[in-house]
């Protein structure tokens, strides 16, 4: 089995060299990739999932192997037909977790206030994206969580940067949406429609 040797790379290397692994690689059936973070072992997995295989993860003392299998069943939607839908997707982009300058705690009560008011917008919104101390919103005990696991009940894509949670010390406390990197967040805005910056 092929193995890509991912450690000691940043978010999001890890990824991008998988994706230009695969690539350059037609008929790859099988692989190997070995990273050094928790976050990034999720996003490998996951975007071996989109690229149409099955991937396992396990710990080896300080790393993580990702054993990816080609799968019969084929992955995700591609950007070309992403694209064709993208008028009607509204992604919002939170990269704090207060909202506006000036007083923290009225920024706070402000962001509360702004993610419990989001789901008037409808069908139209279509991902939220947190970024930086944002990611402290998805995690447990934060007063924005039950609010945000509901739109993603309803059906709206949360993505939370998985090097954020990791600054931070919270990947293990983070309650709702998928870990993600800046591949996955810099494809979300071509995908969009429209981007609201928070």
């Amino acid at each position: 089995m092929e193995a890509l040797n991912c450690q000691g790379l940043a978010c999001p290397q890890p990824v991008l060299r998988t994706k230009h692994f695969i690539e350059s690689n037609s008929d790859l059936s099988e692989f190997t990739v070995i990273v050094d973070n928790a976050a990034s072992a999720q996003n490998v997995v996951r975007f071996c999932e989109s690229q149409g295989f099955s991937a396992s993860l396990r710990q080896k003392g300080n790393d993580f192997e990702i054993e990816a299998v080609k799968s019969e069943e084929s992955g995700s939607e591609s950007i070309e037909e992403d694209l064709a839908k993208s008028d009607e997707k509204t992604l919002v982009l939170i990269p704090k977790d207060t909202m506006g300058f000036g007083d923290d705690v009225l920024g706070s009560g402000l962001i509360l206030s702004f993610i419990n008011t989001l789901n008037e917008m409808g069908d139209a919104l279509w991902r939220l994206v947190f970024l930086n101390s944002g990611v402290k919103l998805t995690i447990e005990g934060a007063e924005t969580l039950p609010a945000i696991q509901q739109l993603e009940a309803q059906g709206v894509s949360v993505l939370v940067c998985g090097t954020c949670l990791t600054h931070f010390d919270l990947l293990e406390q983070k309650r709702v949406g998928e870990t993600t990197n800046m591949l996955d967040i810099v494809t979300s805005f071509q995908l969009a429609g429209k981007v609201i910056s928070v």
